[in-house]
């Protein structure tokens, strides 16, 4: 995945990006070396020789953001609609449980809005809008955790097998004198 929270960048970061190698066109346009360009925007070099390259074809404007890769496919209110869907349960759209897995969710966009995503462009849709993985503590109701821990302290010690102690003698190094 390339940015940490898997939606790439916001137009403000774009922006503040295109910014830095505008700077960058500035200081070529001067003669100046690719690694001070780097050292003083605080970016690698390699970013600094090929922004020169594009540079050098295409001038300032090939340096330009050319936007986001591609438009999201569901609108902040289509978003909205379906995180009121999701607050609304699994069982309100059909499901046993109250688990939402990215397979369910997927379904719930399909059906709503006719639009088709992949498991892991839900899991990037989620996470841009906040949503995080959450795994369920599944307990069972017949659970006696008094029984539990009667067991581990008695019943499990007579179980285990007793660990190898080491004793004197018992090392693999050789004493001095027995060589």
């Amino acid at each position: 995945m390339r940015y940490a929270q898997g939606g790439g960048l916001t137009d403000e970061r774009r922006e503040f990006r295109a910014g830095v190698r505008l700077e960058a066109a500035l200081r070529f346009a001067d003669g100046e070396a690719s690694s001070a360009i780097a050292k003083e925007l605080r970016v690698s070099i390699r970013s600094v020789q090929r922004w020169r390259r594009a540079w050098t074809k295409g001038g300032p404007r090939a340096l330009r953001s050319a936007g986001s890769a591609s438009p999201p496919r569901l609108s902040e209110a289509q978003f909205l609609q379906l995180e009121a869907e999701l607050i609304k349960g699994p069982t309100a759209h059909g499901w046993p449980d109250q688990r939402w897995t990215l397979t369910r969710v997927k379904t719930v966009i399909g059906r709503r809005f006719h639009k088709s995503y992949t498991l892991q462009g839900v899991r990037k849709l989620l996470i841009r809008h906040g949503f995080s993985c959450q795994v369920p503590a599944r307990r069972a109701l017949e659970r006696d955790d008094e029984a539990i821990t009667g067991w581990v302290k008695e019943t499990w010690p007579q179980v285990e097998a007793p660990r190898r102690r080491s004793t004197p003698g018992s090392s693999l190094k050789t004493s001095p004198g027995s060589r």
